[in-house]
């Protein structure tokens, strides 16, 4: 079976998942904000615009849970590959949440390598989700989690994580 451009493509992007530009998502003025008024004021509401970063992998804010971020693979300037994450350091526990692969780019490890890039930015760690899994994606968590502490396995959040839902 002959391999097409965009699969050629996006197994090249997965093995530079370690090629990974950042943004922050901070705004100090709102710190500030939220500090003086205890709280009341400088915090996000509705939609947070991501930032889009001409880097083949970006980490940035999530869009969808405050406090969380978001690994992403670009791939023709459009997203391919994208999940949420958060760690606590405090408990060395991490969860990644939604990962989504466009389905032109499935099986090509975008997935995988975007897991692994994340293990290896932040050692020792145990990875879970929170939710469940589908049934049609147990064999890849069982491929991904295996010999992983956690093994993305379902687990609720610290006391220290937000599930900023």
């Amino acid at each position: 079976m002959a391999i097409d451009d965009d699969r050629l493509a996006a197994l090249r992007l997965a093995d530079r998942a370690h090629e990974v530009g950042r943004a922050s998502g901070r705004k100090p003025w709102r710190v500030v904000l939220r500090w003086i008024s205890g709280g009341r004021f400088g915090q996000r509401n509705g939609w947070r615009e991501v930032p889009k970063l001409d880097t083949p992998w970006q980490g940035t804010i999530s869009n969808e849970r405050v406090g969380w971020r978001q690994r992403a693979a670009n791939l023709h300037g459009d997203f391919a590959f994208a999940l949420d994450y958060r760690i606590c350091r405090n408990c060395w526990l991490g969860w990644v949440e939604q990962p989504y692969t466009l389905p032109q780019y499935q099986r090509c490890g975008l997935a995988a390598a975007g897991l692994a890039a994340l293990r290896a930015e932040h050692p020792g760690l145990a990875w879970y989700t929170l939710g469940g899994h589908f049934t049609d994606s147990h064999a890849f968590w069982n491929a991904v989690g295996a010999e992983i502490p956690g093994g993305y396995e379902q687990h609720p959040p610290c006391l220290h994580v937000d599930v900023g839902g």
